[in-house]
């Protein structure tokens, strides 16, 4: 079984744990079992050189119960049907937990993308949205960014979508640049978000005011996240890439690690610091420990050397099932995926809203909406995992079927 099958193994797995809690209806449960929808469609482009190319591309429609689909398009070497299923699974979950009113999808190509020109990339990028275009539109299915993609791709994408279809709104694409439509705080999103739920259940799992935190993955997410904790006074003592890793007891300023990566391509040589793998970065002691990267990377080979209390989930799909019960045996607490890197989707959803209403508004708006509706989730769930004596992930899939159990009734009658 490939690890990105045993995404979606996981995936049903933690549904099903969820269940053993609280019994919900057969026809939900077998509803959400499969996907809706998938689409696999061969991408034709024309290379630099003259020659022709043709790359795989994937779009999952999981489910639409409660809104049109939602989820990023996501370009990597391994990505496959598999992996975009497991992803549309979770944003199903995702968007019903944050209670927005959006279904769950997401999207890929099987690509590396930095071997690709500009010119080969928009190709690529258009070519995509040509073979898809009819399923796609602002009340049917609207795609986002995700791994490798980036707000000048959504910008091609919503315009070629803009030259098929004719549609004006710009609301078929979110995570665009501001200057074709994107959101104020889309950037920042998800790893705000995230900490917008660490700081509402801080004062349930005890940490201190500056709790000392590690982060695996200087993507868009990581990096923005080391930022933000950083300047709410967390003490940053570890940061990793794909390449490997750095620890510093005394704390490291990310902005310093960022510009030291740009220079050098990688964390190696860091001053002050020492170099470790992302394993080790993964065991060393910390209050929080931040998954940005990608699926599976604690797992029951490495949750018995984890040494954070809290584990808050931005990465999709970073902690196994059975990783989850030693974490939990073990009284190390995990805030799910499935709340903690909502507010990407968040604030998508807001340039969907403001994209069909022909506004923009402003960055404080942004965050302020942010805020509030990330604690107040983050306080929801801490209080039903509570009530139903459970762990987070348990809880959170609870709320999110219970979500869509109401909006499922309310289609049938």
């Amino acid at each position: 079984m490939s690890s990105n099958t045993n995404a979606f193994h996981n995936a049903l797995t933690q549904l099903s744990r969820a269940t053993a809690v609280k019994p919900f209806s057969e026809e939900l449960l077998t509803l959400l079992s499969v996907p809706e929808r998938e689409i696999k469609v061969s991408i034709p482009v024309t290379m630099d050189d003259g020659s022709l190319r043709v790359f795989e591309g994937y779009r999952v429609q999981y489910s639409s119960v409660r809104g049109p689909y939602k989820g990023g398009i996501r370009y990597h070497e391994q990505a496959d049907a598999d992996e975009v299923r497991a992803l549309a699974f979770w944003m199903t979950m995702k968007t019903a937990v944050a209670n927005i009113p959006m279904g769950g999808g997401k999207g890929g190509i099987t690509v590396d993308p930095k071997k690709l020109s500009k010119g080969e990339l928009e190709r690529l990028s258009r070519g995509w949205v040509k073979a898809l275009y009819p399923v796609l539109g602002p009340r049917a299915d609207v795609p986002a960014p995700d791994v490798n993609t980036t707000p000048e791709i959504m910008g091609w994408m919503a315009d070629e979508y803009e030259k098929l279809t004719g549609d004006k709104t710009g609301a078929a694409f979110t995570g665009k640049p501001i200057e074709r439509g994107g959101s104020e705080g889309r950037a920042m999103a998800t790893g705000l978000g995230g900490y917008y739920a660490f700081e509402a259940m801080q004062k349930y799992v005890r940490l201190p005011e500056a709790p000392r935190v590690i982060i695996q993955g200087m993507g868009n997410v990581g990096g923005h996240a080391a930022q933000i904790f950083h300047e709410h006074g967390a003490v940053i003592v570890g940061m990793s890439d794909s390449k490997g890793g750095i620890l510093c007891d005394t704390g490291l300023n990310p902005a310093e690690v960022e510009r030291y990566k740009q220079s050098h391509g990688s964390l190696a040589g860091f001053p002050g610091a020492r170099p470790v793998t992302n394993a080790e970065l993964l065991a060393a002691p910390a209050d929080v420990l931040v998954p940005a990267a990608l699926e599976n990377q604690i797992t029951e080979h490495n949750a018995h050397d984890i040494h954070a209390a809290v584990v808050l989930e931005l990465a999709n799909g970073p902690t196994t099932p059975e990783a989850d019960d030693l974490l939990l045996a073990r009284g190390i607490r995990v805030i799910p995926d499935i709340l903690a890197n909502a507010g990407g989707v968040i604030v998508s959803t807001f340039e969907w809203e403001q994209n069909l209403q022909g506004e923009h508004w402003s960055e404080a708006r942004v965050y302020e909406k942010l805020q509030h509706m990330m604690q107040s989730e983050a306080r929801n769930l801490w209080t039903r995992a509570e009530e139903l004596g459970t762990d987070l992930r348990r809880a959170a899939f609870i709320i999110a079927l219970e979500r869509l159990e109401s909006a499922l009734a309310a289609r049938i009658t």
